[in-house]
Order: C-alpha cells, then sequence, then structure tokens
C-alpha cells in the first residue's frame, strides 16, 4: 500500500516562497513517477509539476515555470516542491500523486496517477 503524506502549507504574502514535501512509504518508488497537482476553490484539480523518480526527469505546468522546482531525495523517499514568487492564483490545495505505470512522456492528467496524498493549503495573500 503507497502512502503519499504532504507538508509544508501555509500563509504567505505574494513574492513569498513556501516548500511541500511529500514523504513515500509502501513501495519501491524506482520506476515511478511522483508528481504534485493543485486544487483551487471552485476548480478542477490541475496538473503543476511531476519528476521521474529513477532518472530525475521533471515536467512543469507553464504556469509555474521558473518559478517552482521540483526534486526528489532518492534516500530520504520524499518529493519536494520549492515553490517561489508565490501569487495569489497560487492558492489552493496541493497534493502528492504516484504515476506506478513510469510512462513516457511525463503525464498531466490526474487519472493517470494512482495513489494520492490528502493534500496540503497554500494560501498566498496579495
Amino acid at each position: 500500500q503507497v502512502l503519499l503524506v504532504e507538508s509544508g502549507g501555509g500563509l504567505v504574502q505574494a513574492g513569498g516562497s513556501l516548500r511541500l514535501s511529500c514523504a513515500a512509504s509502501g513501495r519501491t518508488f524506482s520506476n515511478y513517477i511522483m508528481g504534485w497537482f493543485r486544487q483551487a476553490p471552485g476548480k478542477e484539480r490541475e496538473f503543476v509539476a511531476a519528476i521521474r523518480w529513477s532518472a530525475g526527469t521533471t515536467k512543469y505546468a507553464d504556469s509555474v515555470k521558473g518559478r517552482f522546482t521540483i526534486s526528489r531525495d532518492v534516500a530520504k523517499n520524499t518529493v519536494s516542491l520549492q515553490m517561489n514568487n508565490l501569487r495569489p492564483e497560487d492558492t489552493a490545495v496541493y497534493y502528492c500523486a504516484a504515476d506506478e505505470s513510469g510512462r513516457r512522456p511525463i503525464s498531466y492528467r490526474t487519472y493517470d496517477y494512482d495513489y494520492w496524498g490528502q493534500g496540503t493549503q497554500v494560501t498566498v495573500s496579495s
């Protein structure tokens, strides 16, 4: 059973930074793709970023390119999302997700991800 637990959310002013972490357990993740998604009130869940566990290859949504960085720590089984220059429109619940297929290319679709964390709230004030 894969377990994903997010942490690091909070309230920050526009232009500030936050770092989210996702602790993954229950499997060997070497063939997995790990992703971050977000969902704002009244909106659909959307892709933010993803990383291929083995090679470290990354993919980003256009809205966060140059501001967010996804990384993984293989020894600690964690995936992080460093978020800089935050904007009010980044306000959402952020979810960690895992795609066990290791598909190519990295998917941005929610239905391609098999496991999800409980989410962590990020609020950016203007």
